[in-house]
């Protein structure tokens, strides 16, 4: 294997996406949530044409598509690699100014466009893999958007690599690069029909080496409390109010085993991220988390147990509980085909790493696409302290990852 000469161009394009600006808004109706995230799509479709993806188009909905056509006799199952071109809207992704870190010596690194902003060495043990590497950073006043245009830049310098060595043969690859990712909606709108592949692989994770095959199940929970209102010079013995009884809701939730800031591993947890309203009516929006249907079911009646001995005290008030599905645990559909771990098991040891197998406290696209028919477990793309301004990712990180998804489509080609 280590007769293949790969190009190292996937810092170049890595360096020009994260300039353009592709925040997702959670807050907007419409699809994309942000008409910018086209602007990558476009420049990703004219770089696709340019290296010979004769197919390569943007959507209405900012979903690009490309197919690498098989240079094979054999009949192999049509594999998709994919990655959003989004950025979390928890920081800032406008004018991105990544710093480039040759040859890093170990200590802690200081952004200079915010002295207050260091990636400590303590803080991040992935660091100590990344002697003698070359780390990319931002300045410190942004995100650097790693997550996920290292993944994009990973795809696309791969499709070169396939485009530009016929003699390595593999079937037909499918591109997929989704917008929104970031605010649960990266496949809303995607177009399997169209895509028509067989199998899939996100590249959207972190340390290399690392496949993941799990991820949370997910729900929402949505709390509505209906106080009683009173003039307040006259309230007493009167006066529910909606915000007091939605605040000891959230103050009477598990300290400890059943929240963000105290689980880890295969812990889940529940997590009130909203609260708005007034005297008369108070809403509590809750995210659930746990890796099993079972334990979801646990937390959620948790909580209603909660709000239930809570209302005993405002016996007038009355409230209404919503749980709604986000997704679940793909590892309900990756195990009917363990087959695609194992070939990116292999592609990971071929390309010169140490396979990890881990479980992902979050969702992907992935997640969606497995339940929607398209078998998605997800690689690692080198991205590390995603969704903060110490975001950072090495050049050898990616170029790892270019090298696994070319054996992964040749380890497709050589097992059909």
């Amino acid at each position: 294997m280590s007769s293949l000469t790969f190009s190292h161009t996937v810092t170049e394009r890595f360096l020009r996406y994260v300039t353009i600006d592709t925040q997702s808004d959670p807050e907007s109706p419409r699809s994309p949530s942000t008409e910018k995230q086209k602007d990558l799509g476009r420049v990703l479709v004219t770089e696709l044409k340019a290296i010979g993806v004769a197919d390569a188009h943007l959507d209405d909905y900012g979903y690009v598509y490309g197919t690498i056509p098989a240079n094979t006799d054999k009949k192999v199952p049509v594999i998709c690699f994919c990655s959003h071109m989004d950025t979390s809207p928890d920081v800032t992704g406008k004018d991105v100014k990544p710093q480039l870190w040759k040859n890093y010596r170990g200590g802690d690194i200081a952004l200079p466009g915010d002295p207050s902003q260091v990636i400590r060495f303590a803080e991040h043990p992935a660091l100590k893999n990344q002697i003698g590497n070359d780390i990319i950073t931002t300045d410190g006043t942004t995100l650097l958007g790693a997550d996920n245009k290292a993944g994009v830049a990973e795809i696309m310098d791969a499709a070169y690599f396939f485009i530009n060595n016929p003699d390595v043969k593999h079937g037909t690859i499918k591109i997929l690069f989704t917008p929104d990712e970031e605010i649960g909606r990266g496949v809303d709108n995607v177009d399997l029909k169209k895509l028509g592949a067989d199998f899939g692989y996100t590249m959207d994770g972190e340390s290399a080496g690392s496949v993941e095959d799990e991820t949370f199940s997910a729900d929402g929970a949505t709390i509505t409390i209906n106080g009683v209102s009173a003039h307040p010079g006259y309230a007493k013995g009167k006066m529910e109010h909606a915000i007091k009884i939605a605040a000891a809701i959230v103050e009477r939730l598990p300290k400890e085993g059943c929240s963000p800031e105290t689980t880890s591993g295969k812990q889940g947890f529940l997590h009130p991220i909203g609260i708005e309203g007034a005297l008369e009516q108070a809403t509590l929006s809750f995210i659930v988390r746990d890796f099993t249907e079972e334990g979801l079911k646990e937390k959620e009646a948790l909580l209603e147990t909660i709000v239930k001995d809570v209302m005993k005290d405002y016996p007038r008030s009355t409230y209404n509980f919503e749980v709604r599905e986000q997704y679940r645990n793909m590892k309900q559909v990756i195990d009917r085909h363990p087959h695609i771990l194992e070939y990116a098991i292999e592609a990971i040891r071929r390309a010169g790493l140490r396979p990890m197998r881990t479980a992902i406290r979050g969702g992907t696209d992935g997640s969606r696409l497995s339940f929607m028919g398209l078998p998605c477990p997800n690689i690692f793309a080198g991205e590390h302290a995603f969704h903060s301004r110490l975001e950072w990712v090495s050049r050898q990180d990616m170029e790892k990852a270019v090298q696994t998804i070319v054996h992964l489509a040749m380890i497709w080609e050589e097992k059909a």
